[in-house]
């Protein structure tokens, strides 16, 4: 990981932009193993990554942001072990921030539980799966290998089985990590 701008100004929360009526639509939705992966993108920085069913259309990145967004999460679905290297706007507060950092040093193939990484960073397992649900960028901030101390957890704000476990669940064991 390169460059993370976790010391960025705090501005909304993180999760706020997938349920504003009227968000920004997509630069890109590219195929996934599990579905598609929604590309938000401005000028100079990768703003959002959503994990969608299948059924949503796809659509070619067109600016070289997107299209390198789209490169990089694609050669993740080849190689694990892939380092993205694209400017990201982390916003999100202080707090979330300093999760989403902890978050980005777990290496693929490895998990912590919320309780370990809430003591990494001076907090409770509560408060940290909260920022974890709030992150605004699978896959690049992996929240995906933070899991809940007798299982998988949730995932994206979604605590039952469905979707997004599915997704999280595909994710690990595309790491070589199995979780039930």
């Amino acid at each position: 990981m390169k460059n993370l701008p976790f010391d960025a100004p705090a501005g909304r929360a993180a999760g706020a932009s997938r349920t504003q009526p009227g968000m920004k639509p997509f630069d890109a939705v590219i195929d996934a193993p599990f579905g598609k992966v929604g590309i938000r993108a401005d000028e100079s920085s990768v703003r959002e990554i959503v994990y969608l069913p299948g059924d949503i259309r796809s659509i070619a990145p067109e600016s070289p942001l997107a299209m390198a967004a789209a490169a990089q999460i694609r050669a993740y679905f080849q190689t694990p072990s892939t380092r993205f290297d694209l400017p990201l706007a982390i916003g999100g507060t202080a707090f979330q921030r300093r999760v989403w950092q902890g978050i980005s040093s777990i290496a693929p193939g490895s998990v912590w539980t919320y309780g370990q990484l809430a003591r990494e960073i001076g907090s409770v397992p509560r408060a940290v799966g909260q920022a974890c649900g709030s992150n605004p960028l699978p896959i690049v901030i992996p929240c995906h290998r933070v899991v809940a101390s007798g299982g998988i957890g949730g995932f994206a704000h979604h605590p039952g089985e469905g979707f997004y476990r599915n997704v999280k669940r595909w994710l690990l064991a595309h790491e070589g990590v199995s979780i039930a």
